[in-house]
């Protein structure tokens, strides 16, 4: 069985991330050979439907789990639909996430945890213009 593991990093020990469409790797863990593979996530920075976009990735790949922390209503379905099981409880490493889902502690869920667009950046990025400027003399 092929886990994916929404990670910040490369490899067993890197810290996981709790975006799914944006996350920047996922770590993908043969749980039968004990194989793992790094895969760098081309939709993390997607104008839209990175859930959905990242989700066919990881079907396409003949991913059979993930183990995400937010997970919107479009990526939760396509996921679905796909057969991919959905677990949740994050570890802060990928190695502790592993041994969670092995001893059987993640919650396993099909359900979205956040609304659509939780993940897209919205804003300007300008802390709404507080702080800048003369302002009245």
């Amino acid at each position: 069985m092929k886990l994916a593991i929404c990670a910040q990093g490369e490899g067993m020990a890197a810290q996981t991330d709790p975006r799914f469409g944006r996350c920047r790797y996922f770590v993908v863990v043969d749980l039968a050979s004990g194989a793992v593979e790094t895969l760098e996530n081309p939709n993390c920075q997607s104008a839209g439907g990175a859930g959905i976009q990242t989700a066919q990735m990881l079907a396409d790949m003949a991913v059979e789990a993930v183990v995400v922390g937010n997970l919107g209503p479009n990526a939760a379905r396509t996921l679905g639909a796909a057969g991919i099981q959905i677990n949740q409880g994050l570890r802060p490493t990928v190695a502790e996430t592993v041994q969670a889902y092995r001893r059987g502690e993640l919650k396993q869920d099909g359900d979205a945890t956040v609304d659509a667009k939780f993940g897209m950046r919205m804003g300007g990025g300008r802390g709404g213009g507080q702080g800048r400027g003369r302002g009245r003399w």
